[in-house]
């Protein structure tokens, strides 16, 4: 008897007020993928789209061959990164809630891939990020002020009111302005390193996505453009499960690993584990020198976890279980460097309380100062007449017209 075709829908493992599971999720052993030569051809390395390259064991010690050694001290600065991004996401969380911001968007659970790749990069290296990368910003030593003060649409906005919050950019960090439309930034990344290729800097370019957006044309026609021309670009997928309330599965990663599909544009794919430090590190590294040396392009997947709403606009409780990110395998990325750092002999509770007291004032210090440049109900106010700057090189005619007659309006 002849079967019926069917429509076959992705359905999430567990829904709200079921028991999370995530045994669809295939993890490899800590320190037992290979690491290969930059220069090795997508298809000799095809079994690193599927492996998950890990280093930190279950006892937070660090094996394998993709360890990247860092210092101590490295190690150290990278934790007050991450824990100063996730106290700055917390405290512009509760602003938002009381009606101080608009709007806001947290990386908790996702901050060690923009924190390792960030401390893995060059300097000169140009960052295209998504909405969830706040940490580039912290890792490459921008003031916490000047972010708030974007959010706050203040005489301080770097956007000058232009733009919706977290909407950052930083000319002088090399990190690119972020945009509201999903997954512009993956082939303006791809086409500034074709242009720093031409031009024959060292620099590349590296962008970050989440998974859902790997659906978008302009992914793949990205894609296409940097196998093609083998441009030196690192394009990080965030799979971070959901892309707002929908499972990873409706973007594809239900039949392979998002890493896989470098595959068929000849890009090799790496999956790593996105909540271990140094995993994302080593592979950071590695993806990076091989872009270096002329040997191309990297798609990487970071295997991690959204810990909170999509935004402040998001309710996950309707859509998945309350317990889920208790019960993320991978655990929580702050967690594991500190207790590897203590399992090292290199930190402490006690160290890392104090450090997190003397965060938590910083932050609320520069909350303070950002509110001084004005709030959405107190002054001061941006200058009316900035909506008919930075638009042309000289003013036309009739902007200048208008401009005047918001002047005499105003008078």
């Amino acid at each position: 008897m002849n079967s019926k075709s069917r429509l076959h829908i992705p359905h999430p493992p567990a829904r709200p007020g079921e028991k999370p599971d995530f045994s669809y999720l295939q993890i490899s052993p800590a320190g037992v993928v290979a690491r290969p030569d930059v220069n090795a051809h997508a298809r000799d390395i095809e079994s690193l789209a599927y492996d998950m390259v890990r280093v930190l064991d279950d006892d937070h010690s660090a094996i394998g061959p993709w360890h990247p050694h860092l210092d101590p001290q490295d190690l150290q600065v990278a934790l007050r990164h991450i824990m100063l991004t996730r106290i700055f996401d917390d405290r512009m969380l509760r602003n938002q809630r009381q009606g101080k911001t608009t709007f806001y968007m947290k990386s908790t659970g996702e901050e060690a891939v923009s924190i390792a790749q960030c401390m893995a990069l060059e300097p000169g290296d140009m960052c295209f990020p998504s909405y969830r990368n706040q940490g580039l910003y912290v890792a490459r030593g921008r003031s916490l002020v000047d972010l708030m003060c974007q959010c706050l649409s203040n005489t301080r906005d770097m956007c000058k009111g232009r733009q919706m919050p977290i909407m950052y950019h930083w000319r002088e960090g090399r990190i690119f302005s972020i945009s509201g439309n999903l997954t512009t930034q993956v082939p303006q990344a791809v086409g500034w390193a074709m242009a720093a290729a031409i031009k024959g800097e060292d620099d590349i370019a590296a962008t970050w996505v989440g998974d859902g957006s790997t659906a978008e044309p302009d992914f793949h026609h990205a894609l296409t453009f940097a196998s093609v021309y083998q441009a030196p670009v690192l394009i990080n997928v965030v799979n971070n499960q959901w892309a707002i309330s929908t499972f990873q599965a409706f973007a594809g990663g239900e039949r392979r690993p998002f890493a896989a599909r470098g595959l068929g544009y000849g890009i090799p794919g790496i999956r790593v584990d996105g909540n271990d430090f140094l995993a994302v590190y080593g592979v950071t590294r590695w993806a990076a020198e091989r872009a270096r040396k002329g040997y191309g392009p990297t798609l990487v997947e970071h295997v991690t976890y959204r810990a909170s709403g999509h935004s402040t606009s998001d309710d996950p409780s309707r859509y998945r279980p309350k317990e889920e990110w208790d019960d993320w395998p991978l655990g929580d990325p702050l967690e594991r460097l500190k207790q590897h750092l203590i399992a090292l002999g290199e930190w402490s509770e006690d160290r890392h309380e104090t450090l997190n007291e003397e965060l938590e004032k910083h932050v609320m210090d520069c909350w303070k100062e950002a509110m001084s440049y004005g709030t959405l109900t107190d002054g001061p106010k941006l200058d009316p007449d900035e909506m008919f700057e930075d638009v042309f090189a000289e003013m036309p005619e009739h902007l200048k017209k208008q401009r005047a007659h918001l002047k005499k309006l105003r008078s």
